[in-house]
C-alpha cells in the first residue's frame, strides 16, 4: 500500500464508523455534563425559541433551518423559499456543530420535520476544533435525528469562506470534504456546495458578498445562498 493510500485509510475507517454508528434519540438519555454546560451558555436563546412556540407552534412536516448566526441572521429565510410547506429558523449565534448536536431534540425533533438543512461548523474550526471532531458532532447530529425521525433528508451547507477567517481556509476545505465524503455513505442526505461559488476567480473570499465585519452575509451573499440552496432543494423535489 502506497503512502497516500495509507494516510486516507483512517478517514475512511471514520467515515464508516460514523456512517454506521447508532445513537438513541436524546428523549431517552440523562443529561450529560456536555448537554448541561451548553443549556447554561445558550439559556437565552432556548427561552426564546420556547416562547416562539407557545405563541405560535410551528406545523409538523416542515423544513427546518438550524445552525449559527448566519442562519440566524437570516431573516427572509421563510419568504426566500415560499414553495416549502413550513420553513423554521433555528439559528442561534455564535453556536457549533457541537452545540447543534447536543440541541437536536430541542431545536429538530421536536418540530417533526421532513427536511432538516445545517449549517455549522465555521465557529468550531475558530475555537480551535479539528475538520475530525466536526465531522464527528455532525455524525452524532445527524445519527440522533435519524433514530427519531428515519425518513427525515438531513442537507448541510458547506462551511462559507468569508474573508475575516481566511487563514481557516484549509481546514474549511477538509473539514467540507470529509463531511461531503460522509453524507454520500448516508442515504437520504445532501451536501450544499457554497464555498465555491463564494470564491473569486483568485482563489480568495468574494468581500462583496459580506457586511463590514467580513465574516456575515449581506443582502447579496443571502441571495448567492438562495439561488444555491433553492436550486439543491429543487432538485431534491422532482
Amino acid at each position: 500500500m502506497n503512502a497516500a493510500r495509507r494516510a486516507l485509510l483512517p478517514i475512511a475507517l471514520l467515515l464508516a464508523a460514523c456512517a454506521s454508528q447508532a445513537q438513541p434519540s436524546p428523549a431517552d438519555d440523562a443529561p450529560t455534563p456536555a448537554y448541561l454546560a451548553a443549556q447554561t451558555r445558550w439559556r437565552g436563546e432556548l427561552s426564546a425559541f420556547d416562547a416562539a412556540d407557545r405563541q405560535q407552534w410551528p406545523g409538523e412536516g416542515g423544513v427546518v433551518f438550524v445552525g449559527s448566526s448566519t442562519i440566524r441572521l437570516w431573516t427572509r429565510l421563510a419568504q426566500d423559499f415560499p414553495q416549502l410547506p413550513v420553513v423554521i429558523n433555528r439559528g442561534f449565534g455564535g453556536s457549533t456543530m457541537a452545540d447543534c448536536s447536543v440541541f437536536a431534540r430541542e431545536l429538530v425533533l421536536r418540530y417533526k420535520p421532513r427536511h432538516v438543512v445545517v449549517y455549522a461548523g465555521d465557529n468550531d474550526l475558530a475555537e480551535g476544533r479539528t475538520p475530525i471532531e466536526i465531522l464527528e458532532s455532525f455524525a452524532q447530529f445527524a445519527n440522533t435525528v435519524r433514530a427519531a425521525l428515519p425518513e427525515a433528508r438531513i442537507s448541510y451547507i458547506s462551511i462559507k469562506p468569508s474573508p475575516s477567517r481566511e487563514k481557516l481556509l484549509p481546514r474549511m476545505r477538509a473539514t467540507n470534504d470529509i463531511i461531503a465524503a460522509y453524507l454520500r455513505r448516508l442515504p437520504n442526505s445532501d451536501y450544499i456546495d457554497v464555498f465555491t461559488p463564494m470564491l473569486g476567480a483568485d482563489g480568495r473570499p468574494r468581500p462583496e458578498l459580506f457586511r463590514g465585519d467580513q465574516l456575515h452575509l449581506n443582502d447579496e451573499g443571502y441571495g448567492l445562498w438562495r439561488s444555491v440552496i433553492g436550486g439543491q432543494l429543487a432538485r431534491v423535489a422532482e
